[in-house]
């Protein structure tokens, strides 16, 4: 598994991590059992960082992390979490005295002291262009709670916003071969400024698999299900917000694109990104083991060249440029 600089951190993490939304339940159900074979999976197979939030199962996931790290403290893992999604989201809420509460709560989940890195989570535009809200995460660094801090965020103006703030270690963005907005501006700036980037919905929720067809069907707790038109939370978390039907045609050509260099399509989907100029991380989840090792074996694919991402790019521009390029 090849190794990044996860930006400002300092800390080398492996260029495929695990994304952990999925052991919270939010993609329907996944036992403790489970939970703790994927994560045993992931670490087996080279992966040096998970990514988890408070809001995934109202805790869960975290606690799952915490739980298995502390089962095992011979391991190095960095671990990144995110606060600001358990209340109401406006401005308002992003204020130290909730930090601190936010931070308390994940340091028990996580059963620690210091968190490697918190990621606001992706707050409203107003809250990027606030001085007192990264004041606020200042202090919660001098005062030993938290390592580092990044932010998550929907678009790539709130994204170029805060590679500007001198003090963000890290960004997280949804990046994949149905989202590339964020190659035009984002993945160069943050290279300049020693920002790293961490790239969620790296399969489009499951989309660049190339299993899935115009009538498969997802779980009732599923958010392929319940969020496909943004009921929940923004359109663009679920499908990386492109059209279903599209994104089944789209998925099928990129899988035929894939197999031309002897890969699976999730994997290439993984390795290309991981393999970007400027992306630290890519996080991809998993809801059993045998995928966490698929997922990591992305990490040490051989370069797939400028063909390649020609290709992509030809992919995106016929499928979804007009209708998501300026969205986020």
């Amino acid at each position: 598994m090849h190794q990044r600089t996860l930006g400002r951190t300092g800390r080398n993490v492996s260029v495929i991590s695990l994304g952990t939304w999925q052991l919270g339940g939010d993609w329907g159900t996944v036992s403790e059992q489970d939970a703790h074979a994927v994560l045993d999976a992931s670490v087996e197979s080279g992966v040096t960082m998970f990514d988890t939030a408070d809001v995934y199962g109202d805790g869960r996931s975290e606690q799952l992390i915490g739980s298995y790290l502390a089962a095992h403290p011979e391991l190095d893992i960095f671990v990144a979490t995110k606060m600001g999604r358990r209340q109401d989201q406006v401005a308002a809420n992003y204020s130290l005295e909730n930090f601190r509460a936010w931070t308390d709560r994940s340091r028990a989940n996580l059963r620690t002291d210091t968190l490697d890195l918190v990621q606001l989570h992706c707050p409203p535009s107003a809250v990027f262009d606030s001085d007192e809200v990264f004041d606020g995460l200042d202090t919660l660094v001098s005062d030993g709670a938290i390592a580092n801090y990044g932010v998550s965020v929907e678009t790539t103006a709130q994204a170029l916003t805060a590679i500007a703030r001198p003090n963000v270690a890290s960004v997280q963005i949804i990046l994949n071969a149905f989202r590339l907005k964020p190659l035009d501006a984002v993945l160069p700036a943050a290279l300049d400024a020693g920002v790293g980037i961490i790239a969620r919905v790296p399969l489009a929720s499951g989309l660049l698999g190339g299993k899935y067809t115009r009538e498969t069907t997802f779980a009732e707790n599923d958010h392929r299900n319940y969020n496909r038109h943004g009921e929940s939370f923004d359109v663009g978390e679920t499908f990386s917000g492109v059209d279903y039907d599209d994104g089944v045609a789209a998925a099928q050509e990129f899988a035929a694109l894939a197999r031309q260099h002897g890969l699976e399509p999730a994997r290439a989907a993984l390795a290309w990104l991981a393999q970007l100029d400027g992306l630290s991380t890519v996080i991809p989840g998993a809801r059993n083991a045998a995928q966490a090792e698929a997922n990591a074996a992305a990490g040490s694919v051989a370069p797939l060249g400028e063909e390649f991402t020609a290709a992509v790019r030809d992919l995106y521009d016929r499928y979804f440029r007009a209708a998501i390029h300026d969205r986020w």
